[in-house]
């Protein structure tokens, strides 16, 4: 854990009252638009829950849960254990850039830098989500500001083994170099979705829920390797707010509105980058544009 203070202690009274009314209205949401259904009907959405509080606790907390062993700071190792596979009918991994998929492979051995673009008016309801609620439990502080990278970003890979020594998941802790606060405590592995298609799973932990985004991988007319978040419908790719209903159920929410878009690339001066868009209501909201370099 962080030495540094937790940056839900810095928090106000106001900002405490914004935070909890967010999320009354985030599980309102969740109540009215999702279903309910059994975790065990539902394995290709199967993923870690968080507590109250995130920052990097929902590692070990899932290491304990689900007998797992986990290697904190792995210096190999990937965000997928094999690129391979998310092969399908219409995609060919070994036709996009080596680079793409040896950083998916082997992300430990990667350094990133990454600016932020932000778009009004959507931007309004960012600031008042990350300056809030996401500090009150430290997961998803989207950077608010150009400056707010200028001294780097921390990242770390976490792998977590089953017995037989298989990597369950693969987590991504990333953290402002400047503040300690969390951007991403992602847990990141592939899986297929009852439509048919591999897709890229990543789960995000909230408190008793999770937001799990499933991607469905793309080679660009230009050669890159793309990542959609979005689907023909439940059961597809999409953006899943997730939230635990007790008795083994759990209550989904598809948020169709909400969509990410990855793009990675070769530049013309033979560099790896990332230029990641997410939108909401077809407005766009926030855009990361990322440098990626081997580190060792």
């Amino acid at each position: 854990m962080t030495d540094k203070p937790r940056p839900d202690e810095e928090l106000g009274l106001i900002r405490s009252i914004v935070a909890a009314i967010g999320a009354s209205f985030i599980y309102l949401l969740i109540r009215i638009f999702g279903r309910l259904v059994r975790t065990e009907d539902v394995p290709w959405l199967d993923a870690p829950l968080g507590g109250d509080y995130i920052g990097d606790t929902p590692y070990e907390d899932c290491a304990k849960k689900d007998g797992l062993s986990i290697e904190r700071h792995a210096t190999s190792g990937g965000l997928l254990p094999s690129f391979a596979n998310l092969a399908r009918d219409g995609f060919d991994p070994s036709s996009v850039p080596t680079p793409v998929k040896e950083f998916y492979e082997n992300t430990a051995r990667y350094r990133m830098d990454v600016w932020a673009e932000q778009h009004f008016p959507s931007n309004i309801g960012l600031w008042l989500l990350v300056t809030t609620l996401s500090r009150k439990v430290n997961q998803l502080n989207f950077p608010l500001r150009m400056l707010d990278t200028a001294k780097g970003m921390d990242s770390e890979i976490v792998l977590l083994r089953d017995a037989k020594g298989d990597v369950r998941y693969a987590g991504w802790y990333r953290s402002m170099a400047s503040s300690g606060r969390v951007i991403y405590t992602g847990f990141y592995t592939w899986t297929r979705v009852p439509m048919g298609d591999p897709c890229v799973k990543v789960a995000f932990p909230m408190p008793n829920g999770n937001a799990t985004v499933i991607l469905r991988p793309f080679r660009g007319e230009d050669g890159s390797f793309e990542l959609r978040s979005w689907g023909r419908g439940f059961g597809d790719a999409g953006f899943y707010r997730v939230q635990g209903a007790g008795d083994g159920k759990l209550r989904v929410w598809l948020v169709r509105s909400l969509r990410e878009h990855f793009r990675l690339y070769v530049d013309d001066n033979g560099i790896l980058r990332c230029d990641h868009r997410i939108r909401f209501l077809g407005m766009p909201v926030l855009d990361l544009h990322y440098r990626i370099e081997l580190s060792h």
